[in-house]
């Protein structure tokens, strides 16, 4: 499992996926997420504003992202 480290209290699905490497662009993220393609802590999730904190996990084709801010 990959793990991001977030500085902030959160971070937003579409930039999450960015930022592990998932996605390319912001459109692609977003097309992702409209698809049901993304799931976040097993479910399928279609908002791509949705906020992962601490502890989240995402998930685009297998390939699982763990979301921490490094405490």
């Amino acid at each position: 499992m990959e793990i991001i480290t977030i500085k902030d209290e959160f971070i937003k699905l579409g930039q999450a996926l960015k930022l592990s490497g998932l996605a390319d662009s912001g459109i692609e993220a977003k097309i992702m997420v409209q698809n049901g393609l993304v799931k976040v802590n097993g479910g399928i999730q279609t908002q791509r504003g949705k906020k992962l904190y601490n502890g989240d996990i995402f998930e685009f084709e297998g390939k699982q992202v763990k979301v921490t801010n490094g405490h």
